[in-house]
């Protein structure tokens, strides 16, 4: 309440009233200096600033006028305190015009009082700049300075202008997900499984990248499907009947979490032949949340490739080429069974190795992926081995679907075989 009083005084005194007489001043004791410097801030009360025994001169205006003739006031105020003095405004602009006088001898400082006048003498702020510049934290700077000592090349340069891309955060975040992955990773679940084994569950996988494809889907949707399924079978044993109304209740689960429009239950039966109720489905989609404990997010290898796939400075082919491997492992269980962080990495070995990229490992996506080329082999080495037997393979979605120009035709390229027959060597 005394601030406003205060503030209200001085909002009448700048319109050329004067200080009510019938409340003097009273002095503040030493306990109550802050409170009297705050107060006088509000005001703007100012000091006087002489540098280095020099006036310092700046064009002074009407409004400056008025703040000389204020500080000048409360200097004769503090002389006797016991008097109120009257500040009348448009008096003191009349005694001292701005156009008369273009460089006064003082320079008017309407910052706080607080402030300690010798720091002022040592350290001159400049001025703020309107543009907004970018600024790195410390940690980026010595990070990048380290990874060119090392030959390894800074892919988020280009984007060091977006705030979207989140330079300065985005290793820390990869950090964390790889950490999380290990945590989340479905077990090696198909033993304790008494009616299902890794082929039906392929025959599934094959049926639901179609499905996946017909309803145009994003590519999340489909990763993050299959998660939820690996997750819910090594956790919950399931009979043969059912195993295709866990792998539709999972991508409705997916689907209402990646995409914008997600599919409707009845989209699922009558892609289903209708060989589920409604009633059904829901009720599974329930019971797999609850099982999961509704924990949902998770990175699946799809987070990785993108990452992956910037650090090896990827072109369409390429991309198209190292998508197709990483479906070619959600479709093998023995290689889904791996990391995420792995299969993605592998996958973009595998792709280089067909494309015959050089080299096919560099400093670069070894640091970005935390991976060895040595540590890549033998996944990679499956991957191949799926890919020369996808146009045999009764199993063929991913084949036909990788072979459209759309994806490339990148499933048509000749397989990495000798690749596959040198790695038998190292492995």
């Amino acid at each position: 309440m005394a601030t406003r009083n205060n503030q209200a005084a001085v909002n009448g005194q700048q319109r050329g009233g004067a200080l009510p007489a019938g409340k003097p001043k009273v002095t503040d004791g030493p306990g109550d200096a802050k409170n009297r410097k705050a107060l006088e801030d509000i005001g703007n009360l100012v000091n006087l600033r002489i540098a280095d025994g020099k006036a310092i001169n700046r064009p002074i205006t009407s409004f400056g006028a008025q703040l000389l003739a204020n500080a000048q006031a409360a200097g004769a105020a503090n002389k006797n305190v016991q008097k109120q003095a009257a500040l009348p405004a448009n008096g003191a602009a009349k005694k001292k015009p701005a156009t008369k006088n273009t460089k006064p001898e003082v320079v008017i400082d309407i910052t706080s009082p607080i402030t300690d006048p010798k720091e002022k003498q040592g350290k001159k702020k400049p001025r703020a700049s309107s543009s907004k510049r970018n600024v790195h934290s410390l940690t980026y700077v010595l990070s990048a300075r380290s990874k060119v000592a090392c030959g390894i090349v800074d892919i988020d340069a280009a984007d060091a202008g977006n705030e979207l891309s989140m330079v300065d955060y985005v290793e820390d975040l990869y950090k964390f997900y790889k950490h999380h992955e290990k945590v989340c990773s479905p077990r090696d679940y198909m033993g304790s499984q008494i009616e299902i084994n890794a082929k039906m569950r392929a025959i599934l996988v094959d049926w639901l990248i179609e499905v996946h494809h017909k309803f145009e889907l994003m590519p999340e949707t489909l990763y993050l499907t299959m998660f939820i399924i690996d997750r819910f079978l090594s956790m919950e044993s399931v009979h043969r009947k059912v195993l295709q109304l866990v792998g539709i209740s999972a991508m409705l689960i997916a689907s209402k979490y990646e995409e914008i429009w997600a599919p409707e239950v009845n989209d699922f039966i009558c892609i289903s032949d209708r060989a589920y109720t409604r009633e059904q489905i829901l009720r599974m989609e329930k019971e797999i949340l609850n099982k999961l404990d509704w924990k949902l997010t998770f990175p699946t290898p799809y987070v990785f490739v993108v990452r992956f796939l910037k650090a090896a400075v990827s072109d369409k082919e390429m991309e198209h080429m190292t998508f197709f491997f990483a479906e070619l492992a959600l479709l093998q269980y023995s290689i889904a069974m791996h990391c995420p962080s792995l299969i993605a990495a592998s996958a973009v070995y595998a792709a280089r190795c067909t494309l015959k990229k050089t080299p096919l490992w560099s400093k670069t996506l070894e640091y970005h992926t935390g991976y060895l080329e040595k540590n890549l082999l033998e996944c990679a080495k499956m991957m191949v081995g799926c890919h020369s037997s996808a146009a045999e393979s009764k199993l063929n979605v991913l084949y036909r679907k990788y072979s459209r120009e759309e994806f490339g035709a990148v499933a048509l390229k000749s397989p990495a075989t000798k690749f596959a027959e040198d790695l038998k060597v190292l492995l």
